[in-house]
């Protein structure tokens, strides 16, 4: 087994796998190391797919802008999988004063980003989406936004990404990082397997920050449980990603016709020490009801399952990307919160170009590791 490649991605979610098929692309000798047996196992395959730029903290915004503009229309045809792109608009919901003054912030802040987002009334909601309830007073409208199939675009990026000659090693976890000379050079794994590289990136999610703290990196993530639910195939109703002012709630209706929907509990975090997500009982009735506010037509629809992923959610909410200072030669690619999956495109795209070239097309200055260095 050849235990040396230009560059090492640690971690095989679709972060990892789109960074490895960007930058084989270019012509570069990739190993992947995931730690679990099953490729895209964590929240890459657990989300409900929305591919949005609404909503966002303006820090971010540009790279899904980014990856919208560039990528998400030819994925499907680019990887040679129905990645089951829609782009047909995002309402992000609310019903009350508080929320309509939520929804303004986050407009304004992205119009001031250049994107096309609006305001809109419950009339006009209800024209859009009528099977939405009367309770909705108010939204904000992006018709560039939309969702995509988590897994079949993990899948895609894997595939295409090995073809292209990516070396992929699942099963084997990284329990340390090491400097040679200054820089960072060698990963070593549980198995006792020691790999080297000239680059490592760190895309580990939640499991990058042990990883990152062997080099004296401390990456400020916490680790979140998110669940989702699926129902039964229904006929057709619309094509919009929804969502709501608090996020309590977000979803879409697939290709296939079923449901897929998220939404908090308030009790995400109650207990976080099992080694995998798993469901409880309060978590779906309760998203449940909150979906049921918003879209009672679906009062009578069966729950087919639901799952849960862990989300690497970083203390100021936005990812943590690129070159890390103090330790030459490692990548950060983590602390998406929740976010990965839309952004994965335009993240990946650009971590494999500042890797290639040393430059981007998005500035990601704002999201670098050094953000959270002591200010004078």
């Amino acid at each position: 087994m050849n235990k040396t490649a230009e560059v090492i991605v640690i971690g095989g979610g679709i972060i990892g796998c789109a960074i490895s098929y960007y930058l084989v692309r270019s012509g570069v000798d990739v190993l992947c190391l995931e730690g679990d047996d099953i490729i895209g196992n964590g929240g890459s395959c657990r989300n409900g797919g929305g591919v949005r730029q609404s909503g966002r903290d303006p820090r971010e915004l540009p790279l899904v802008m980014y990856g919208i503009q560039h990528y998400w229309p030819t994925l499907s045809d680019e990887l040679e999988v129905d990645c089951e792109y829609h782009q047909d608009g995002n309402l992000r919901l609310g019903k009350n004063e508080q929320h309509r003054k939520i929804l303004e912030g986050l407009t304004n802040r992205a119009v001031a980003c250049g994107l096309d987002v609006r305001m809109i009334d419950g009339d006009e909601v209800r024209e859009i989406n009528p099977y939405l309830s009367d309770e909705v007073t108010c939204a904000s409208w992006c018709p560039t936004d939309g969702h995509a199939n988590p897994l079949t675009t993990t899948l895609g990026y894997y595939r295409m990404a090995r073809r292209l000659g990516v070396h992929f090693i699942t099963g084997e976890r990284v329990v340390e990082l090491r400097k040679t000379r200054g820089a960072l050079r060698s990963v070593v794994c549980a198995s006792g397997d020691v790999f080297e590289g000239e680059t490592i990136v760190l895309a580990a999610g939640y499991g990058s920050r042990a990883l990152a703290r062997t080099v004296g990196i401390d990456i400020p993530l916490r680790r979140a449980k998110l669940e989702s639910l699926v129902t039964e195939a229904e006929p057709h109703l619309f094509d919009q990603m929804l969502g709501t002012a608090e996020a309590d709630f977000y979803g879409h209706q697939t290709k296939h016709g079923s449901f897929v929907f998220g939404g908090t509990s308030g009790m995400e975090g109650f207990e976080t020490t099992e080694a995998r997500p798993y469901n409880d009982s309060f978590s779906a009735p309760a998203t449940c009801r909150g979906i049921l506010r918003y879209f009672p037509v679906l009062a009578n629809a069966k729950i087919v399952r639901t799952w849960a992923g862990w989300m690497d959610e970083c203390a100021d909410g936005v990812p943590v990307l690129g070159n890390v200072e103090e330790v030459p030669g490692l990548v950060l690619a983590c602390g998406f919160t929740g976010h990965g999956f839309g952004i994965s495109p335009g993240a990946a795209s650009q971590i494999a170009q500042l890797i290639t070239t040393g430059t981007t097309d998005v500035d990601l200055s704002q999201l670098h590791y050094d953000r959270f260095g002591a200010r004078a």
